[in-house]
């Protein structure tokens, strides 16, 4: 008999299970690290072995009757491979479809979707596969050796090791199994997206000896990047780049990490921590490397659809290699970067066996969220360590990443520091910070308006609206309230100003009072927003985001130095403060230069110890010290870096976006990647309200979309009211 697993549709050509099976098997191997190859061999000869029972024959002939397959495999794997090594592949086998189950309890029942649930379901005769595939012998001992390797007898290191390793298989094991199957049913062939990192690194080399060294400025600079590239060759796990604003940290650790990978790796993976910021990174890298390089951007706000210089072909490749990864350079953002480790679904997990033999840069490393700091590190230390790779951390205001990754990771952790000198820091000071104590709204501004160009960062949204209605002249305003569209529109418009002024007024004296910019913004432009601005005011948060705010201000140090205001206000007094706040606070009274290393260091030491709990209150073993009831789906359903009280709201703002939202309504289906450029951010509670009063509607799609346009104003974003209209 003939065992089918895929029929192809146009020609009726059959592929049959052993022919799929040995294929995904080689593929799994070939994906796998060493110590794992036997595992997933067997595991990608196991994943179909449901397919030889009679029904789902029945089935692919035809039959309209519901068939598991999926729980087979996982049973034999349990059958021939005891203790942990079946265990691991039971749970890849078994969501290889619908994605690493819970793990669930030796009492639970079969109508239950936990993996004990699930091994006690009545399957079919399958035995047949016994015949056409031979299983490989595993040497459980030396796996167990592996798995124990740096646990210490600690059950809560070995869950979170095996939980990884587990979804690392499931990585190898679902892109094998889809690249078989789209081979077979489509002719796809594997094409990935190249880059020639010798030709690239000559590119960023030529780019850095093409900037001037003549000020004391630009000599300080090329010194201390002169740091990071003589430890170039020094191998360590992970190394971190502390190099403050203006020091040309971007092509800096993209020549480091080139320079890294032409020693042996497969790819670089460039990580941003915003949508926000990764346009500006992408085309920087897109313009300097040009032809020697497909760089692949993944990110939630962007897609190749909207691309028209990329022939249909080529569009296709580059969505392939946007689901597993396979790309020599890949620009993304943090969320997609973990997400794509911790998830349970095929659709995240298959990037994840492809950040093997890679060189990953953490632009921003400091932004990565506390409350899943653990998790975060434990990842980057876990694909360091066991899957060949190697990571910048790259930042201006930098934490004890190397105490915090031995205290809550790995306690041997190699990390080098790549800049040993940094009294070479201060000379890129170019702001002095003062502090404002508290302030009326209308006194601030009144002060901001004395500068040719200033920007305001505040900490709501509904303040920096509130002093933009009450600012006058030529004003800007930035929040999330906006959509991606407006942002972008208003950030160019505010570049472009910023240029005209400076041409008008080359040194920025006497500048008119109707000349001079205000610009009033929410957090989102501290980071990788490339505007200067003469003097920035900032309310009063953590200290890394007023020295960030910093960075916008007196950026190309064109004068000796400029000021940063920190401000409180008089309408928040006495309301609660948060952690950060307070420690700047303390900071403030203590360092007469906040921005020197020791105030930096001192106010990470006071926040990582209060935020102790924080940092760990989602690792995996918080959840489970039993590897059997390890909740895999439950976790990544809650594995979330984004605020999950926040939700996207829609705006058509042009002819497209208008038509995507007709689509939507008409049709129920929209492109949920191309509207994310017209998404602007809002609270649930913020939802409910617009949908209360009828001006919002998700058609029942679930993308949620504002219908009536009185609600949104180009300058400032969503309104919660509407205008009055006087009738004559």
């Amino acid at each position: 008999m003939v065992y089918k697993a895929h029929i192809r549709e146009e020609t009726g050509e059959i592929q049959t299970v052993r022919d799929h099976s040995g294929n995904t098997a080689e593929l799994c191997k070939e994906f796998a690290i060493s110590p794992l190859k036997d595992i997933l061999y067997a595991g990608g000869l196991l994943h179909d072995a449901g397919k030889y029972q009679k029904a789902f024959q029945e089935k692919i002939d035809g039959a309209k009757i519901r068939v598991e397959h999926s729980m087979c495999g996982a049973i034999e794997a349990e059958k021939h491979y005891k203790n942990l090594a079946g265990l691991m592949l039971a749970y890849c086998i078994a969501g290889h479809h619908s994605g690493i189950p819970d793990g669930g309890y030796k009492n639970d029942t079969p109508d239950l979707s936990t993996l004990c649930g699930r091994l006690k379901r009545e399957c079919g005769d399958y035995s047949s596969y016994l015949k056409e595939l031979e299983l490989p012998s595993v040497d459980e001992r030396e796996f167990l050796q592996f798995l124990a390797q740096d646990c210490d007898h600690d059950i809560q290191k070995l869950v979170d090791k095996f939980a990884f390793l587990t979804r690392y298989c499931f990585s190898c094991l679902t892109d094998a199994d889809s690249l078989d199957t789209a081979a077979f049913c489509t002719g796809d062939k594997r094409r990935s997206l190249d880059a020639d990192f010798k030709r690239c690194l000559e590119k960023t080399d030529a780019r850095l000896q093409s900037f001037r060294c003549e000020t004391k400025l630009q000599k300080t600079r090329s010194l201390l990047q002169k740091q990071v590239f003589d430890k170039v060759s020094e191998p360590s796990e992970i190394y971190l780049m502390n190099m403050p604003t203006g020091s040309g940290k971007t092509l800096c650790s993209m020549k480091f990490a080139l320079e890294r990978a032409l020693q042996g790796k497969k790819r670089i993976i460039y990580v941003i921590p915003y949508n926000s910021i990764i346009d500006q990174t992408a085309e920087v890298f897109e313009k300097l490397f040009g032809e020697d390089a497909e760089i692949l951007r993944h990110q939630s706000t962007f897609s190749y659809d909207d691309k028209p210089d990329i022939d249909e072909d080529y569009r296709e490749v580059i969505k392939r290699a946007a689901e597993n990864w396979d790309a020599k350079i890949i620009i993304t953002t943090m969320v997609q970067f973990f997400e794509s480790v911790y998830g349970n679904k095929r659709g995240k997990l298959r990037k994840l066996h492809n950040m093997a033999d890679s060189v990953l840069v953490f632009d921003e490393a400091h932004l990565m969220p506390q409350q899943y700091l653990q998790p975060c590190l434990e990842a980057v230390s876990f694909i360091t360590r066991y899957l060949n790779s190697e990571a910048v951390f790259l930042t201006a205001t930098m934490p004890d990443f190397e105490g915090l990754i031995k205290k809550y990771c790995l306690p041997d952790g190699r990390i080098l520091r790549l800049v040993e000198d940094t009294s070479m820091f201060s000379r890129f000071s170019k702001c002095r910070y003062q502090s404002l104590g508290y302030t009326e709204e209308d006194v601030l501004l009144m002060k901001a308006q004395f500068f040719p160009s200033s920007l305001i960062i505040v900490n709501k949204r509904t303040t920096a609206k509130r002093l933009f209605d009450s600012c006058k002249g030529r004003k800007y305003h930035l929040s999330t309230y906006m959509t991606s569209y407006d942002r972008k529109r208003v950030i160019g418009s505010i570049r472009k100003d910023l240029e005209e002024l400076e041409k008008d007024y080359p040194d920025l004296q006497n500048v008119p009072e109707e000349q001079r910019i205000i610009v009033i913004s929410t957090s989102l432009i501290e980071a990788g927003v490339d505007l200067d601005f003469y003097a920035v005011f900032r309310e009063l948060t953590g200290l890394d985001s007023i020295l960030q705010a910093g960075g916008r201000c007196n950026r190309e140090g064109k004068r000796e130095m400029a000021d940063v205001f920190i401000f409180q206000l008089e309408s928040e007094r006495g309301k609660v403060t948060d952690e950060r706040s307070s420690i700047t606070e303390g900071i403030l009274s203590e360092y007469p230069d906040i921005s020197c290393q020791e105030s930096i260091q001192a106010y990470y030491e006071r926040l990582f110890f209060i935020r102790q709990e924080e940092i760990v209150q989602n690792a995996m073993y918080q959840h489970s010290t039993d590897l059997q009831s390890i909740p895999f789906r439950t976790y990544a359903e809650k594995f979330e870096l984004i605020d999950s009280r926040t939700v996207s709201l829609i705006v058509a703002r042009d002819e497209t976006s208008r038509q995507m939202v007709e689509k939507l309504r008409t049709t129920g289906f929209g492109d949920a990647r191309k509207l994310q450029n017209y998404a602007c951010t809002i609270y649930q509670r913020e939802l409910d309200d617009l949908c209360g009063q009828h001006v919002a509607d998700d058609f029942g799609t679930g993308i949620f979309c504002l219908i009536n346009p009185d609600y949104y104003d180009k300058a400032t974003g969503v309104k919660f009211e509407a205008q009055d209209y006087i009738l004559g």
